[in-house]
């Protein structure tokens, strides 16, 4: 089954290839109900091979990526919880998108070993897949941390994060049948209504406040364990060279027709979130 939530996050992170590379840096939610062969043809087709699980263990199964284990592409754990005492103590209190934002910068914090060892894996050759559950809250911090390393302007790292809301229904449709029987045990559950949504100022406020309190993700992965040597590697491997020549990065873009193919075809399910 095609992966839910599944784009390329240069489009509208980048739109004009000015700072990312297409086809290097994509996104998602966890596969539902587990990767098959569709799902690796789908990953293969984009050159993916490495997957980064930000999923803390209690929330993954064996099975998740067992066929794209065996296709040979690398799946890396960086789990990152986000049911810590502190945490969970934010979430009791969220009410407000901005609240969101400020619980997202909090996971980061709370993460570190996580958060370098999910940039490490995006800086391995080839294309790397970020997810978490739903591919929205984890994902969506980490990839916008990586955007921003490059350079990417606030309000496109937020376009690219708020196109989650068109695949929130698939999503959550996704979980509930996964967690089907916790849910039953859980009837006086309470989930945040932020948190069921991808609302804009979320991400902004997350942006600004790495700024403000951390001096940006340059200076927050660092902070974070990420060496020079990582951030360099992934800077060569992603940021599009088009400063100098904007047509260097058409054609960057011109280069990756596989994908594009992949999408027409429908090996690639096109970005619904």
């Amino acid at each position: 089954m095609s992966l839910v939530n599944f784009r390329d996050s240069a489009v509208l992170g980048d739109p004009e290839g000015l700072r990312v590379r297409p086809g290097v840096l994509y996104r998602s939610a966890q596969p539902f109900p587990a990767a098959d062969a569709a799902t690796v043809e789908q990953l293969r087709a984009c050159d993916i091979r490495t997957i980064v699980d930000l999923r803390d263990g209690s929330e993954t199964d064996p099975a998740d990526w067992a066929a794209a284990e065996s296709a040979g592409i690398a799946v890396v754990a960086a789990p990152v919880n986000p049911a810590t005492d502190g945490l969970a103590e934010r979430l009791r209190t969220m009410t407000t998108a901005a609240d969101l934002g400020d619980f997202y910068v909090l996971m980061a914090e709370s993460a570190p070993a996580a958060v370098a060892a999910a940039v490490e894996a995006a800086a391995r050759p080839g294309a790397v897949l970020l997810h978490c559950a739903a591919g929205k809250d984890r994902t969506g911090l980490l990839t916008a941390l990586l955007l921003d390393l490059l350079g990417v302007p606030a309000e496109l790292i937020v376009a690219d994060y708020v196109r989650t809301a068109d695949a929130l229904p698939q999503i959550f449709a996704g979980l509930a049948d996964r967690h089907r029987t916790a849910l039953n045990e859980r009837p006086d559950l309470h989930i945040p209504a932020p948190l069921l949504q991808a609302p804009a100022e979320a991400m902004a406020v997350f942006l600004d406040l790495v700024r403000t309190r951390h001096g940006g993700a340059a200076a927050f992965l660092p902070a974070c364990g990420v060496s020079a040597e990582t951030l360099a590697a992934f800077r060569a491997k992603a940021a599009a060279d088009a400063s100098a020549d904007p047509a260097k990065a058409a054609a960057d873009a011109a280069a990756h027709p596989a994908a594009d193919a992949a999408v027409s075809a429908g090996v690639v399910e096109p970005a619904a979130g």
